[in-house]
């Protein structure tokens, strides 16, 4: 019964899940830590990592997409995308690895380090997230399932970006023992090899079902024109640039915010005293953040159901923009207020990310019902790459505003650097929050559409 229906065993949305799990173990550090280990631990300039992350932008533009057509034109005895979860989770480890090595070397040598590690860890991203991600939208067919099942793909990410908040700079502290160079060195290794078990985990444990008609040709050039001319992927892909935006600025600011501007604190509590770090700080700011995410991921299919999921994405991300604008006008006490807000946007944030990955596969079935033709891996693979150009331009705008706001690594900053940190830490992200909301307004597809273009594609795949 479930076969037709397109209901999946829970065993099957935690399996699948587990992948987001592993690809975050790595993400979420990089959104949170990288910019800060190329610059404060490494001894990168910040202009030249906002290079690094630019330029190999370049190169994503060529290989997301033709990692989609690849693995759209993949067929074995393991499907069409479960393979690349096999044969890629060593790869992606070792890179992930490597990395976070910190030769003693010239500083034009650890730009070049940097860049080729760098560069070649978004290449093996690409390889194994493009086909995991279009796995969601062929392991049901059935629109509502797959909101199910991106809500547990979700928190399984948010639980790997809460491992990473709670353990990797505890882990630098363990192995490095005042070292932290070789602190980051071992915490990573050990990220590695817990993500290369997941990713096996998540191809043991899942099955593709969606077929494409038996007689799609898929011409390369038939399905770039039917990705550029469908509208709704236009819509959310444009707006997932922005969505990045939004997070990854904010999100790669927190190690500068508090460093640098709210520092260490006395706070008194239940009529006491209390001195914290801002290492504390921000670990408590972050591990906060990630459970409010974490429950609104949860609630997002409830939210779905009643408002659509357009509705939804456009209305959270508008909720953490505001509440994100707000920290610009905070003194470096108001730490209260500062977790108040960071309460307040993380929740809005649960349910945006979660809807992302939902409509996308809405935009892949919207494609078939219009064309007769799928290419969910191509779809996935443009995504994919809107989501990391929206990393790469927001690490790049990171780092150039901190340089020409006089950023220099490990001393005091002035006044004119801290406005800097602040306005990286609420105005520019929300910009790009308010940018993303206004593409969104215009989404056409809504709850009763899906249900029409799920039927539809259901009596044709019986037909063929």
């Amino acid at each position: 019964m479930k076969e037709m229906t397109g209901k999946l065993s829970i065993k099957e949305k935690v399996g699948y899940s587990l992948g987001d799990t592993a690809s975050n173990l790595f993400f979420q550090t990089f959104i949170f830590f990288l910019l800060y280990f190329y610059t404060d631990v490494f001894g990168i300039p910040a202009s030249a990592v906002a290079t690094i992350f630019l330029v190999g932008r370049i190169w994503d533009a060529v290989n997301d997409p033709l990692m989609g057509m690849l693995a759209d034109r993949t067929n074995t005895r393991f499907g069409k995308f479960r393979p690349y979860l096999l044969y890629t989770a060593l790869p992606f480890g070792i890179l992930g690895f490597i990395m976070f090595i910190t030769p003693d070397i010239s500083t034009s040598g650890k730009v070049i380090y940097a860049f080729v590690t760098y560069n070649l860890m978004m290449m093996v991203y690409t390889v194994i997230n493009v086909p995991y991600s279009a796995l969601m939208g062929v392991i049901t067919p059935n629109s509502q399932e797959r909101t199910v099942v991106s809500s547990f793909r979700f928190v399984a990410a948010f639980v790997g970006q809460f491992i990473v908040q709670f353990a990797v700079l505890r882990l630098v502290t363990v192995f490095g023992k005042g070292n932290e160079t070789a602190g980051w060195q071992w915490a990573m290794a050990v990220m590695a090899g817990f993500s290369v078990f997941l990713w096996l985990a998540t191809f043991a444990s899942t099955r593709e079902r969606v077929q494409p008609v038996k007689e799609q040709k898929n011409p390369l050039k038939q399905d770039l024109s039917d990705l550029f001319k469908n509208i709704p992927w236009v819509l959310i892909g444009s707006a997932t640039i922005f969505q990045l935006l939004f997070n990854v600025i904010k999100g790669g600011s927190i190690m500068y915010y508090f460093k640098y501007f709210v520092q260490d604190q006395q706070l008194s509590l239940l009529g006491n005293t209390f001195s914290f770090s801002y290492q504390s700080l921000t670990s408590a700011f972050l591990l906060m953040g990630t459970a409010m995410t974490i429950l609104g991921a949860v609630m997002t299919s409830i939210f779905s159901k009643a408002f659509g999921k357009s509705r939804c994405y456009y209305g959270f991300l508008g909720i953490a923009t505001i509440a994100t604008a707000l920290f610009y006008v905070l003194k470096s006490q108001d730490i209260f207020l500062m977790f108040v807000l960071q309460i307040i946007a993380s929740f809005a944030v649960g349910p945006v990310s979660v809807l992302q990955w939902a409509i996308y596969t809405d935009t892949a079935d919207y494609s078939e019902w219009k064309t007769g033709r799928r290419a969910t891996a191509l779809i996935m693979a443009a995504s994919l790459f809107a989501l990391k150009l929206g990393i790469a331009l927001a690490g790049s705008i990171q780092a150039w505003v901190l340089d020409y706001y006089g950023f220099v690594a490990n001393v005091a900053q002035s006044a004119t650097t801290l406005n800097g940190i602040k306005l990286l830490m609420s105005i520019i992200p929300a910009i790009a929050g308010i940018i993303g909301v206004g593409l969104m307004l215009f989404y056409p597809l809504n709850n009763k559409m899906m249900v029409k273009i799920e039927e539809d594609l259901t009596a044709r795949r019986k037909e063929g």
